[in-house]
């Protein structure tokens, strides 16, 4: 067994190495990089060391991103954790070796072409009533999950009148998916707006709801909706886009038990720098707007109990009007960015029930401090909190209370020449207990090329 580890050891660092005197040859477009990575990871109480190597290759619009990490002991024997490159539990061979490519790509979304594989941090159907921020990397780094994205816009073909979005958020257990097309009806026309009008249709499900609490035995969840979107202004300094949804939650209570929401609202860029958005919901009994949000592999299970009214959630939810605005900056080319959005009800449906975050407002922000505007350093950051008001007032909550029922990231880069040393912090929500998990580290690494 150790010597084939040895061996599978070399077999990499010649692949990934081997990389250069290819980029040598080409131009055009053509990008290699290379990182090695040295530190130290735990697992289920056990330490051990990393090795992590990540090759990344560009040409043009396409790219890919390998992520090969080695976590070994050397006494009292050398081992290596077995879970790293052989299926065990659960896990199938595609569990185990699609997550070693970070992400295989081709354009960016809203291009007309757009092909993503690997780790999606922010997949989007439409206007999100349904799908909207969905990020499928909440349990690294001990595990990666591979996921798809891919839109079509028929103007890739001088055809502007149909598109489609998709999205598979685990390729390995095809878990949640969702399906949109689109139509541009008065496309034909030269009249100014209307032309630029497009009505969508979103078919969603999750087949395992509680996949990552260990039961896959129940019913799928299904959601589906129609949409308007309607551009009035695409001017540099000024863009506002009205939208309108309407969506259907299907749960497992028999006929007629779906629940129904609605919404309209605005968005766009003010003065190239400023971002902005504005909805008003109204929200039928047992439903949930966007659904498949930003920490939904972590609240899936609690999402699945209240819409089907398992205990603790056995009221369900109640109708209820609701808000969302969103607020954010852009400087330097998106080099230096903040983001905001809240959202809640206008009064709690449910009395103000405090096991059920859905009474309360979330807050979901991020930062991002990207290279060159402070010397070696960037940052990326992202906090998204439920129930805010649910234990001791909004504002407590918001600080004393931070870690409950909170998603937590923070990554710190500092580099020196070649080399990167990143301090990471991170806070999640256990599925299975609903406790906050803390988790910090120091990495570093190194870039050949």
């Amino acid at each position: 067994m150790v010597k084939n580890i040895k061996v599978l050891t070399v077999a990499i660092l010649i692949l990934c190495c081997s990389g250069p005197a290819f980029a040598q040859e080409e131009d055009g477009g053509f990008g290699f990089g290379l990182n090695i990575g040295i530190g130290a990871q735990t697992f289920d109480g056990t330490t051990y060391q990393s090795l992590k190597l990540s090759p990344d290759i560009s040409f043009g619009k396409f790219g890919i991103g390998l992520e090969l990490t080695m976590n070994y002991q050397f006494a009292p024997d050398f081992t290596v954790r077995q879970e790293d490159w052989w299926p065990t539990g659960d896990d199938t061979f595609l569990d185990v070796y699609l997550p070693k490519f970070k992400y295989i790509r081709y354009g960016f979304k809203g291009e007309p072409l757009y092909v993503k594989f690997g780790s999606i941090e922010d997949a989007l159907l439409g206007n999100g009533f349904i799908i909207g921020g969905y990020d499928n990397t909440l349990f690294l780094p001990e595990k990666r999950i591979f996921g798809l994205s891919f839109d079509l816009d028929g103007t890739l073909f001088n055809f502007p009148y149909v598109g489609i979005e998709t999205f598979v958020g685990n390729l390995a257990q095809f878990d949640v998916m969702g399906i949109r097309t689109y139509v541009r009806p008065l496309a034909f026309t030269d009249v100014p707006i209307i032309n630029g009008l497009q009505v969508g249709g979103t078919l969603a499900l999750d087949r395992k709801p509680n996949l990552y609490i260990g039961d896959d035995s129940i019913d799928p969840v299904t959601l589906f909706g129609a949409d308007l979107t309607l551009p009035i202004l695409t001017k540099p300094m000024l863009s506002l886009t009205t939208f309108a949804d309407i969506a259907f939650l299907y749960n497992n209570l028999g006929p007629g038990n779906t629940g129904k929401g609605e919404m309209v609202g605005v968005g766009g860029r003010l003065a190239r720098v400023i971002t902005y958005g504005a909805q008003i919901r109204v929200l039928g009994e047992d439903f949930i707007p966007t659904y498949f949000d930003v920490g939904y592999d972590l609240f899936r299970a609690d999402k699945y109990k209240i819409v089907n009214k398992i205990s603790p959630f056995t009221t369900g939810i109640d109708p209820y009007f609701g808000w969302l605005g969103s607020l954010g900056f852009a400087f330097l080319d998106d080099a230096l960015i903040f983001k905001a959005t809240l959202d809640g009800p206008f009064s709690q449906p449910g009395g103000g029930n405090p096991d059920n975050y859905l009474d309360w407002p979330h807050l979901y922000a991020v930062f991002i401090l990207g290279e060159g505007i402070v010397p070696n350093l960037s940052l990326e950051a992202s906090w998204d909190k439920r129930s805010l008001g649910a234990q001791d007032g909004f504002f407590r909550d918001l600080i004393a209370n931070w870690k409950d029922d909170t998603v937590l990231g923070a990554r710190v880069n500092y580099s020196i020449g070649a080399a990167v040393i990143s301090v990471v912090y991170q806070v999640t929500y256990d599925p299975v207990t609903g406790d906050p998990v803390t988790k910090s580290g120091i990495e570093s690494a190194i870039q050949l090329f």
